[in-house]
């Protein structure tokens, strides 16, 4: 997977993580389109594997 998609990934999980659904979706839907079929496999494993990166409680820093 591309650093930049993982970046984007990483962003609407966080941005989803503090009920910003339509700015994670701007954010993830670019990146997921403009994937290739094998970069989509690692797109949708990442998602399955980080599923509680979306749930979670937004962690305090």
């Amino acid at each position: 997977m591309r650093p930049s998609t993982l970046r984007a990934l990483r962003r609407a999980a966080e941005l989803t993580r503090q009920n910003r659904f339509t700015e994670a979706l701007l954010v993830a839907e670019p990146v997921i389109l403009a994937a290739d079929q094998q970069e989509g496999a690692e797109i949708r494993r990442w998602l399955i594997n980080h599923t509680a990166r979306f749930t979670a409680e937004k962690e305090n820093r």
